[in-house]
């Protein structure tokens, strides 16, 4: 691609706002349409993009396989360990109302739902960047059949 300078420059524009919708999605999912899935396939839309003008190298310096990988296990972790969290609160498996708290009342703090569908959310959204990256590594790294 180091023969289309436009696409590359463009490429640079367009990348900042890409993900700077993918956190107001991410963000905004507990009080609208949208959330972690979404704000995920946005984010490694961002990556995947990346990697397709500027090449696989570029794209593992800055978002490496290990950390990808161990990203993953965050994702998954974060969503079930809320999970895990609302059980030995004594609650159901995501049963969010057992995270209702009153530490710091005159702060604002997030009640137990909203506390609760933002952790599941993160980790959704954690989960489905990485793997969406790493599906994109593993497709752009086969060797060619001529």
């Amino acid at each position: 691609m180091t023969a289309f300078p436009i696409i590359r420059i463009i490429t640079k524009m367009l990348i900042p706002y890409i993900l700077l919708f993918a956190f107001y999605v991410q963000l905004h999912g507990d009080y609208g349409p949208g959330g972690g899935f979404q704000a995920g396939v946005i984010f490694a839309s961002a990556l995947i993009l990346y990697g397709l003008v500027f090449g696989l190298d570029a794209i593992k310096k800055v978002a490496p396989p290990v950390v990808i990988e161990k990203c993953m296990a965050l994702g998954v972790l974060i969503y079930a360990g809320t999970g895990v969290l609302t059980m030995a609160l004594g609650g159901k498996f995501l049963d969010y109302n057992v995270l209702e708290h009153d530490v710091l009342p005159q702060w604002h703090v997030p009640s137990g739902q909203h506390l609760g569908i933002f952790l599941v959310e993160i980790g959704v959204g954690l989960t489905v960047t990485t793997v969406m990256t790493m599906i994109f590594y593993a497709f752009a790294g086969r060797k060619r059949i001529q």
